[in-house]
């Protein structure tokens, strides 16, 4: 059975992740949206509370949950670009502070993505803090200090995404990917 090809983006909230996708999308590349933002999005709609200002681990659980069926729902031989990965929920309950439980260390370790995880860096030029988005720029920096060393715990090769106009970005990620192994998840 052909594995697919699943590539993750990671970093900061604010560090141009989605717009990076979007724009790979418009190149007809399958992309996986954040599932934080459609969580948030959904609980302030219907009046729930597991939210990063809320019941932080029910809002770790639920994206626990969505990205397994991300990863999951990425099937066959095509090529996927996920919006993050299962690894940040661990690394996002590790900045928090919260425990994580043993299911979320598992189901990082098991599902594994492509083995260069791609990190977009803190960008003050282009952070911006919206109605979902309410972490303050030193918060984004502690968030990429934390997936770049929670990926790293886990074995990815980690390639920081220039600071470039979108196009030359997407052409980066793309012309990285071409030059790297085959399809090998991390260890």
């Amino acid at each position: 059975m052909i594995q697919p090809c699943r590539i993750v983006l990671t970093g900061g909230p604010g560090s141009g992740k989605s717009t990076l996708l979007a724009a790979l999308s418009r190149k007809g590349e399958r992309c996986v949206a954040e599932t934080g933002r459609a969580i948030i999005q959904e609980q302030m709609k219907s009046g729930g509370n597991a939210l990063p200002w809320g019941d932080r681990t029910g809002f770790a659980l639920a994206m626990l949950e969505r990205e397994v069926a991300n990863f999951h729902r990425a099937a066959g031989s095509f090529r996927f670009w996920f919006d993050r990965g299962i690894p940040d929920v661990l690394g996002y309950l590790r900045l928090e502070g919260l425990p994580v439980p043993p299911a979320v260390a598992e189901a990082a370790r098991a599902h594994r993505y492509h083995c260069q995880v791609f990190v977009c860096p803190p960008w003050p030029e282009i952070f911006v803090q919206d109605h979902e988005r309410r972490q303050s720029p030193e918060i984004a920096q502690r968030t990429h200090a934390e997936m770049v060393r929670t990926y790293g715990e886990l074995g990815y090769t980690l390639i920081e995404v220039p600071r470039l106009p979108v196009a030359a970005r997407a052409a980066f990620l793309l012309d990285r990917l071409a030059a790297a192994p085959a399809d090998q998840p991390g260890r």
